[in-house]
């Protein structure tokens, strides 16, 4: 390391989140989630405790590092970088990602917290150059205007599009700061019942609404509608260039509409809007349905680096068995009826960090 420089690791707080910010706009391999919105979110809407590790030199920023103090399902204390989302890992000068990281192990040592889980991503690579089972976020560069990146799609994916407006499907974008009680109810619907039946618990009401309170016009939400139903939703996030998609769910009765394809132009024609030029259709598994869809829209792998430590030693990836169980809970889920699962899905939802 620069023997020249003289590092400082400091917790910012609420009264810093613009000098933070800043630099995150700044930050090239910055993401929606490394902003101050994210982790303001979890704090308001789960209680958890939130640290902003910000290594400084000469009180400027060279790199950040956010961590949530989280519990797991067995009631473990966890720190993790972040949860809920694909990557918000350590980003600023490598030195001083580095301390950064050292500083997050000590911090838990020192707090006795035996679990640390840090995500990173990659630069974008080659699929033949990624094992079959990794994970990775689909990327997708965009045009100056919507019409150039409609132009750019293959014919077959031009007309899944207007197949959904042929179904009279329409859709409405709506700025993170116009989003109202109604559309954000509506919004709820729709992913409490996908997650459903996807066997997963979803998010409290509170959680969504901390995030497009916190993010304002740094995100929005598109709605596609049939008549006056709201049948698919989908919530972006936005920072500096980039524009991410943490949640996207359609009401599985009316899948065979396509209102799918309809939600997915509605967002990404309001990315070239915005003159963003990245869109992160995120998290997937190399060669399945996910990844599939979302790489017939032109988006390109890169791969993410979840690692998870117990008493500073690096964790095996979950076992064949703790996957079954998965399934086997996921089956059961999935026929419990909606309400209840609007009920116990949150306090389930809140300590699973995925």
């Amino acid at each position: 390391m620069d023997g020249q420089q003289n590092y400082q690791i400091v917790d910012f707080d609420q009264s810093q989140s613009k000098q933070w910010d800043d630099f995150i706009e700044s930050e090239p391999a910055s993401s929606p989630y490394h902003l101050f919105a994210w982790t303001q979110a979890v704090h308001k809407a789960y209680g958890y405790r939130v640290y902003r590790f910000t290594c400084l030199v000469d009180n400027k920023i060279v790199a950040i590092l956010p961590v949530v103090e989280m519990k797991t399902l067995s009631g473990k204390k966890v720190l993790t970088s972040l949860p809920y989302c694909d990557f918000a890992g350590p980003i600023g000068q490598s030195n001083a990602c580095e301390l950064l990281t050292a500083h997050l192990h000590d911090f838990a040592q020192k707090h006795s917290i035996k679990i640390v889980e840090i995500r990173t991503c990659g630069e974008k690579v080659d699929e033949s150059a990624i094992s079959p089972a990794a994970k990775v976020r689909m990327l997708l560069p965009l045009p100056s205007t919507s019409e150039k990146l409609m132009a750019q799609f293959k014919s077959k994916l031009r007309s899944q599009i207007r197949k959904a407006e042929k179904n009279n499907l329409t859709y409405r974008v709506v700025d993170g700061k116009s989003v109202t009680n109604t559309e954000l109810n509506a919004f709820y619907e729709v992913i409490a019942n996908n997650m459903r039946a996807l066997g997963s618990p979803v998010h409290s009401f509170a959680w969504y609404k901390e995030v497009i309170e916190n993010y304002a016009h740094h995100c929005y939400m598109a709605l596609v509608m049939l008549e006056d139903k709201v049948i698919a939703a989908g919530i972006v996030l936005t920072c500096a260039n980039k524009a991410s998609i943490p949640w996207a769910s359609t009401i599985g009765e009316y899948n065979r509409l396509a209102p799918n394809m309809l939600l997915y132009w509605a967002v990404l024609e309001q990315a070239c809007n915005l003159g963003l030029s990245e869109f992160d259709f995120g998290r997937s598994t190399i060669g399945e349905g996910t990844y599939k869809f979302k790489k017939q829209w032109g988006a390109e792998p890169a791969e993410l680096t979840w690692l998870s430590f117990v008493n500073g030693q690096q964790e095996k990836p979950a076992t064949e068995k703790s996957q079954n169980a998965r399934q086997f809970v996921e089956r059961i889920w999935r026929n419990l009826p909606l309400e209840v699962t609007k009920k116990l899905g949150p306090p389930v939802r809140k300590r699973i960090s995925l």
